[in-house]
């Protein structure tokens, strides 16, 4: 004998949630793809198509000749040493600024638990140092110093390591102070410094991480190199500004290849660094 009961519907009780936030989401990008300008479909125009098609089919072959590829080089070592140098420079002014705004590190919260009123300014103003070096992109800052230095990798290397300071500065500050803190305590309230207790407290937890995120910030540069050639500061990106205003398609693939194969390099040295620290 049937029963008349009807079968039970199963919905999802978060349909509602995800529908009004879907919603919510296309409320607030549409307005924002319009102010912008975003308009993908030029791309699909016949003109458009046929300029994309002639640009694409210049990049075969890739320029291979022996004095391209010796300037290619040249240029490529360049970009990787205008990185380098200026993630050096900014480990220099990241690490002193790390220790000092890291509360973690802080000797003055020993006993009470708080920081005194002068150590709460210092670093308040040295967060605001910080803020002030990254929020100015390293292209603006190679804008400027081309105007002061000139052009040539100078004015790259030192744009990297300002703003680079700012973001080292504050992300290591970030992740220390995640970091288990038992380590640290014990070492100051046995009376150890705050460099040795960076040393051998709070590195050995965050160290992996910190090489990390360091190797990525290198990967960066790298790029951020290239970029700033095409404001005269040397390098990979100069050289592809130069093909480029001559069309020549062929030397702009090769460049681009290279380009591909740094960023590759950078990250296998990422994975090898974490490996070991593992």
């Amino acid at each position: 004998m049937s029963s008349g009961a009807a079968p039970a519907i199963h919905t999802d009780p978060a349909w509602r949630g995800r529908v009004t936030a879907i919603v919510l989401a296309l409320l607030i990008l549409w307005p924002l793809l319009a102010w912008s300008e975003f308009k993908p479909w030029i791309l699909l125009d016949a003109q458009s198509l046929q300029a994309t098609g002639n640009f694409l089919a210049s990049f075969l072959p890739p320029a291979h000749s022996p004095e391209f590829l010796l300037l290619v080089v040249e240029a490529t070592w360049q970009t990787i040493a205008m990185a380098t140098a200026g993630m050096t420079l900014a480990l220099v002014g990241a690490i002193p600024l790390t220790i000092v705004i890291n509360e973690r590190l802080s000797i003055s919260r020993l006993g009470t638990g708080r920081i005194g009123a002068l150590g709460r300014g210092v670093r308040q103003l040295m967060r605001w140092l910080l803020i002030l070096l990254r929020s100015v992109p390293e292209l603006v800052w190679a804008l400027l110093l081309v105007r002061i230095v000139g052009l040539g990798p100078t004015a790259g290397v030192l744009a990297i390591a300002l703003t680079y300071c700012g973001m080292l500065g504050k992300v290591y500050a970030e992740i220390l102070e995640s970091a288990e803190p038992h380590a640290s305590d014990a070492l100051l309230n046995n009376g150890s410094g705050r460099l040795a207790t960076l040393l051998y407290g709070a590195l050995p937890e965050s160290a992996s991480e910190l090489v990390s995120y360091t190797v990525y910030r290198w990967e960066c540069a790298i790029r951020g190199s290239v970029v700033m050639g095409f404001v005269g500061a040397g390098g990979l990106g100069q050289r592809m500004d130069e093909s480029m205003k001559m069309l020549a398609g062929g030397e702009v693939a090769t460049m681009l290849i290279i380009f591909v194969l740094l960023v590759a390099g950078a990250d296998l040295v990422s994975k090898l660094l974490r490996r070991r620290l593992a």
